[in-house]
C-alpha cells in the first residue's frame, strides 16, 4: 500500500523510463515504494547518521579520517550485497541508507574540520555534483524515477545520487543551523516547513513527482540532523542533553522495528510485485 505523497506515484511524471538493455533488466524494482514508512525511516536514518558519526568520532579514537575510512569500507561491503540482490530487501537497503547517512556526514565534516573548506563552498560543490549525477542519469536512462531502479546502471546512479543528497543536506543543514545561528529546534522547524511547502507544490500546484521526491529527500537530511543534534547535544549548546549514545540506540531500535515490520508485511513493495515470489 502506497500513499500519495511526493514520489509515491508516477502519475505526474513527464519522463518515460527508457527500456533497459535486453537480458540486463531485473524483474523487480530494487528500492522501496514511497510510503509513510519510507519517510519515517529516512528521517530516522538521517538522525542516526548525525549522532552516530559524532559518537564514532568520539569513542573509537581513530580520528575523523580514520572513522571515515572505516565507515566507507563498511558501506562498500553493504552496497556490494545490495547490488547482488535481485529485488528490494528491506534489511540490506536500509542498512545501506544508514551507512550512507553516516558517510555523507563524515565527508562534509572532513571538508569543514580537516580541510577548512567553508560551508558555503561545500554546499555549492555538493549541489553541483548532485546536478551532474542527475543530468548523467537522465541522459543515460531518460528518467530519474525511483520506480524503475531495475538495472545495475540505474541502481548505480540512484546510490550515487543518495550519497550526494546526504552530503549536501549535511553541509546545508550545518550552514543554516550554525552560520545563521538559528539553533537546532528552529532549524528543524524551518526544514519541516520547507518539506511541507514541497508537498503543497506537488499536490496543489502540480510540481512534478520526481522532482518533488528528490527535493524532499534532500531536505529530510538537515531535518533529521537538526532533530538528532537537538536531542543529543548538551543543554548549554541548545540541545536537551540525551547524548549521542542514547539518541543513536533509541533511533536504531525504532528503525530496526520498522524494517522487520516491512520485511514481514511487505507494505513498501509495489502491489504488482507483492504477491509474486522473489528470488535472490
Amino acid at each position: 500500500m502506497t500513499t500519495d505523497i511526493p514520489g509515491a506515484t508516477e502519475a505526474h511524471e513527464p519522463y518515460s523510463p527508457a527500456p533497459a538493455p535486453t537480458g540486463r533488466r531485473l524483474r523487480w524494482n530494487k528500492v522501496p515504494e514511497v510510503t509513510v514508512y519510507f519517510w519515517v525511516i529516512k528521517v530516522l536514518c538521517t538522525t542516526v547518521g548525525e549522532t552516530a558519526a559524532d559518537l564514532l568520532n568520539e569513542k573509537l579514537g581513530l580520528g575523523l579520517t580514520g572513522v571515515s575510512l572505516l565507515m566507507s569500507v563498511l558501506l562498500v561491503a553493504v552496497l556490494l550485497a545490495q547490488f547482488r540482490t535481485a529485488a528490494y530487501r528491506p534489511g540490506i537497503y536500509w542498512l545501506a541508507v544508514a551507512l550512507i547517512s553516516i558517510v555523507g556526514t563524515l565527508i562534509s565534516d572532513n571538508l569543514t574540520d580537516n580541510l577548512g573548506v567553508p560551508l558555503e563552498t561545500s554546499t555549492a560543490v555538493f549541489a553541483v555534483a548532485l546536478v551532474v549525477v542527475f543530468v548523467a542519469w537522465y541522459r543515460s536512462e531518460r528518467t530519474l524515477s525511483i520506480h524503475h531502479v531495475d538495472t545495475m546502471r540505474r541502481e548505480s546512479f540512484y546510490w550515487l545520487a543518495v550519497l550526494f543528497t546526504f552530503a549536501l543536506g549535511t553541509a546545508a543543514g550545518d550552514l543554516v543551523a550554525e552560520r545563521m545561528d538559528l539553533g537546532y529546534w528552529i532549524s528543524a522547524g524551518l526544514f519541516a516547513l520547507a518539506i511541507a511547502a514541497v508537498a503543497v507544490a506537488h499536490f496543489a500546484l502540480g510540481l512534478n513527482a520526481v522532482w518533488s521526491f528528490w527535493i524532499a529527500y534532500i531536505l529530510t537530511r538537515p531535518l533529521g540532523a537538526s532533530i538528532g543534534d537537538y536531542l543529543s547535544q548538551p543543554t548549554a549548546d541548545g540541545g536537551i542533553g540525551l547524548g549521542t549514545v542514547i539518541t543513536s540506540v533509541l533511533f536504531l531500535a525504532v528503525i530496526l522495528g520498522l524494517v522487520v515490520f516491512l520485511a514481514v508485511t511487505r507494505r513498501d513493495v509495489a502491489e504488482r510485485e507483492r504477491l509474486t515470489p522473489q528470488a535472490g
